[in-house]
């Protein structure tokens, strides 16, 4: 097995769809399928199942997955240590964040890092919508900074950094899109979208309500497994989205509105690691996170660090 199908088969298996993983690699989707077709035939039998509407790994793709990883990763640690080495870096951080505010102030958390702590190196990567906590429970994470609820056992942290306003992801030429603000109450005449995976069901009832406060039911439209695919839902009318106000300005895009909340809870966002695993670089990480929070707070009225509540943003 060459290094090209090691690498498509682990990245294909974890995204599950061949335009993600094509994106990734830098390559094109028929470079990929070629790829995994050249490494089906070195096994001698199908590891993924395509259809028109999905694509799932087989019972023996599950298994070479799950034999792969562990080693591939440590192949990953190994080069990178020795990059580190060759840098002057002494120690490497691992740190996830799960949208792309999280992902701004984890980069401003890294840069006030670079210049205090230069053997300190700092690599971040995106959590998977479906699977929140998959890669910091097996150990490819060693903090993540991610939105709140947070209850899992096995897992620590600390209060929230930073709350911001939802809003209401939605078609532009429904109804709700002319509004000045909604209610929550308003969703009972909509269908969100929800999020399938490894995703824990508080969660998803704080993300992704079944019912309105007065007890109204509210309909479930598809599920999606990441934002560029929820967003397309939105946008052709299939389903409206419970959204962080920042997502009005990383993700703006015509045929989407996004209407505040005059009621809804905000989102909190917060550090989580292992339980147990608090090392002096997960607590400096914080403790620099939590200097950065009240910045990025102090410069958008729409967040606020806890203790001071966030104005409502206007559309």
């Amino acid at each position: 097995m060459d290094h090209d199908e090691l690498e498509c088969f682990l990245i294909l298996a974890e995204e599950l769809h061949f335009g993600r993983t094509a994106a990734r690699m830098r390559l094109s989707r028929a470079r990929v399928s070629q790829l995994v077709q050249r490494l089906e035939r070195r096994i001698g039998a199908p590891l993924f199942i395509r259809t028109s509407r999905k694509v799932s790994l087989t019972q023996l793709g599950r298994q070479l997955r799950d034999d792969l990883e562990p080693h591939h990763r440590g192949i990953q640690e190994a080069v990178a240590r020795a990059g580190a080495a060759a840098r002057g870096v002494t120690e490497v951080l691992h740190v996830g964040f799960s949208n792309p505010l999280a992902g701004e102030i984890v980069l401003k958390v890294t840069q006030v890092l670079r210049g205090a702590h230069p053997g300190l190196a700092v690599e971040f990567c995106e959590v998977p919508l479906g699977d929140p906590y998959g890669k910091l429970r097996n150990g490819e994470f060693d903090v993540q900074l991610t939105d709140f609820p947070a209850r899992e056992e096995d897992l620590g942290g600390v209060p929230a950094l930073l709350t911001e306003e939802r809003v209401l992801a939605i078609a532009a030429d429904h109804p709700l899109a002319a509004r000045e603000t909604v209610s929550v109450e308003d969703l009972a005449q909509v269908a969100l979208l929800t999020v399938v995976g490894e995703v824990p069901d508080y969660w998803l009832e704080y993300h992704v309500p079944a019912r309105t406060p007065a007890g109204r039911p509210i309909g479930r439209g598809p599920a999606v497994t990441n934002m560029a695919e929820a967003l397309i839902l939105v946008a052709s009318g299939q389903g409206a989205l419970l959204a962080a106000a920042h997502t009005a300005t990383y993700y703006a895009r015509p045929g989407i509105a996004y209407v505040p909340f005059r009621d809804a809870a905000p989102v909190e966002y917060g550090l989580t690691w292992r339980a147990g695993d608090e090392t002096g670089t997960v607590q400096l990480f914080a403790r620099t996170a939590f200097a950065v929070a009240r910045e990025v707070a102090g410069a958008d009225p729409r967040r606020a660090v806890p203790g001071r509540r966030p104005a409502v943003a206007r559309r």
